[in-house]
């Protein structure tokens, strides 16, 4: 299986998409510092220096999110290198959830329960069999909308990656690392001799 058949990678895809749409249309737009309660902007033709340094690390995360993902199955890694790539994965994934929700607070923006009507719509679109960034895009007409659906598709991320994560440690404490299986057919080819 290749690591694009992958949920969490195919997820991973659209929210690095996402987020790169988000933080060039809230974080550092042309003319744009902040998004007042009364749903009208502030402009400003220089975004200051923090919005660039955070719209940045949005970005690297979910890049690093994605990549990880991809480096970690690819059929070189070993087991062990699959398992920390997959949780360095995750933890980006962790960190760009926290400057979403920092994103809302110091807006002054709600954030969604998990049972408003939104965010289960929202949540029943990862069912969806051939969804893409384009799946998720209506939620970028406002700040609220967007970084409230990307919060909902991150969390249902996590879960998967912590999923796969289980999986591939109890793989490796079944079937052992690539050191140990080598070991064991070095065994297997002296006992032939």
């Amino acid at each position: 299986m290749s690591y694009k058949d992958l949920k969490t990678y195919q997820n991973s895809t659209i929210i690095y998409d996402f987020t790169v749409d988000f933080c060039n249309r809230f974080v550092v737009p042309p003319h744009y510092t902040t998004y007042q309660t009364d749903k009208s902007y502030s402009p400003q033709p220089y975004p200051s220096n923090r919005s660039y340094r955070t719209a940045d690390q949005m970005v690297q995360a979910a890049r690093s999110g994605k990549q990880n993902i991809v480096e970690g199955s690819t059929e070189r890694a070993s087991k062990k290198s699959e398992i920390k790539l997959v949780s360095v994965s995750r933890a980006s994934f962790q960190e760009l959830l926290e400057d979403y929700e920092d994103f809302l607070r110091q807006h002054s923006l709600p954030l969604w329960e998990k049972d408003f009507p939104q965010a289960v719509a929202v949540r029943q679109l990862v069912y969806l069999p051939d969804k893409s960034y384009q799946t998720y895009r209506s939620y970028l007409s406002s700040p609220e909308n967007a970084a409230n659906a990307i919060i909902c598709l991150i969390n249902q991320n996590n879960f998967l990656l912590d999923r796969q994560i289980k999986s591939l440690e109890e793989a490796f404490i079944k079937e052992g690392g690539y050191t140990e299986q080598l070991f064991k057919k070095r065994l297997a080819h002296r006992a032939i001799k």
